[in-house]
């Protein structure tokens, strides 16, 4: 039975209605010196990269990327590229999604990002902060 505040009430919150609306991205040929520059000052976990041609996949670097890929193997992020670290292809989330299918979907493939994609272009970021936190499903 269907309560008011319900996860599965009626009313349909879509990913767009979420979404982190500014995206954060960078070059794959940039080096992780650039992109964890450009994360500390945007206080951002997290960059979008650019795709290199249309036919491409988009990528994401994140903290733990940075953490992994870097901090941890005691590398010199002067002379690591983004490309090295960054997790490629990233899985997309339609804007047009319900949110109860986004989280499933993210919950499934372990992911605590994703970015959101209309019509082939990158229209926003996915979080499970915005998921579960800024709406009314709890």
């Amino acid at each position: 039975m269907e309560r008011e505040g319900d996860i599965m009430s009626s009313q349909i919150i879509l990913a767009r209605d979420v979404m982190q609306n500014e995206i954060l991205s960078i070059d794959g040929m940039a080096s992780v010196k650039e992109a964890a520059a450009i994360m500390r000052s945007s206080q951002a976990s997290e960059l979008l990269v650019a795709r290199r041609t249309d036919d491409d996949a988009w990528g994401i670097i994140t903290l733990m990327d940075l953490v992994k890929g870097v901090i941890v193997p005691e590398r010199n992020a002067e002379n690591v590229f983004v490309y090295e670290i960054m997790t490629k292809p990233v899985i997309t989330v339609p804007a047009q999604m319900d949110i109860r299918y986004v989280i499933r979907l993210m919950q499934r493939i372990n992911v605590r990002r994703a970015p959101v994609e209309d019509k082939g272009d990158i229209v926003g970021m996915i979080t499970l902060y915005n998921l579960v936190l800024n709406n009314d499903i709890l």
